[in-house]
């Protein structure tokens, strides 16, 4: 597996999201849909009728990001409606093993988020459940936040838990991803980027994904975690 680009619909123009999806259709290797309920953050997007309606119109893979209380009860829905990942943050999960075994059992693969501050050495060995981990790189809530650098060394700290257990799990950063910090993303470890306003707020948003896709390989083809 590659560098895969996900852009968030968070940034398109919600009254035209099936052709806003279809702007990044071949470009995107996923469409990256935010999940919020103005509890676990202070936001409120769109929840699993849009989703349905959402898959049901568009062709590119869906990454559900649930910024929800209660994933637990929740979160399987969104894999049965046929989103093909699903990631629920640690912190409002009441039981993230068993949670993560249901949403592979309902077909999607099953992520995990972090928030910022949220240390990433006490879950290593959920690891082996999941299929993807989710650092977040801004505080969960709201798009067009700046990145936070901060969080660098844990990507790096990420990456060398799975890369020292041979685990085949993708890590996914989400907040702030531009040309100016998709490289040292890459270079510290992600190979799942989440991109919002830099694709979105582009001329040309397939252009955009192509040059980060870009931008991210080759940062990827020289770091210390490929070779």
């Amino acid at each position: 597996m590659g560098i895969q680009i996900s852009p968030s619909i968070l940034s398109a123009d919600f009254a035209n999201l099936a052709a806003e999806c279809e702007r990044v259709a071949g470009a995107a290797d996923w469409l990256h849909v935010d999940v919020m309920d103005n509890h676990f953050v202070p936001n409120l997007t769109l929840g699993l009728p849009v989703v349905e309606r959402l898959l049901a119109a568009v062709s590119t893979p869906v990454d559900c990001h649930l910024m929800i209380e209660d994933p637990d009860r929740w979160a399987p829905a969104y894999a049965e409606a046929g989103a093909a990942s699903v990631t629920f943050h640690v912190e409002a999960a009441a039981a993230p093993i068993r949670l993560a075994r249901a949403l592979r059992s309902a077909g999607s693969r099953a992520g995990m988020a972090l928030k910022p501050a949220t240390p990433v050495e006490p879950y290593a060995d959920l690891l082996p459940e999941l299929d993807m981990l989710l650092i977040m790189t801004v505080e969960p809530g709201f798009g067009g936040q700046k990145f936070l650098d901060v969080v660098v060394p844990k990507i790096r700290r990420a990456r060398e838990l799975i890369k020292g257990r041979d685990l085949d799990v993708w890590l996914q950063v989400d907040g702030g991803v531009s040309a100016q910090t998709i490289e040292i993303c890459a270079e510290a470890g992600a190979d799942v980027f989440v991109a919002g306003n830099s694709v979105y707020g582009a001329a040309d948003p397939a252009e955009a994904i192509r040059k980060l896709n870009e931008l991210a390989s080759n940062a990827t083809a020289s770091s210390w975690w490929c070779h």
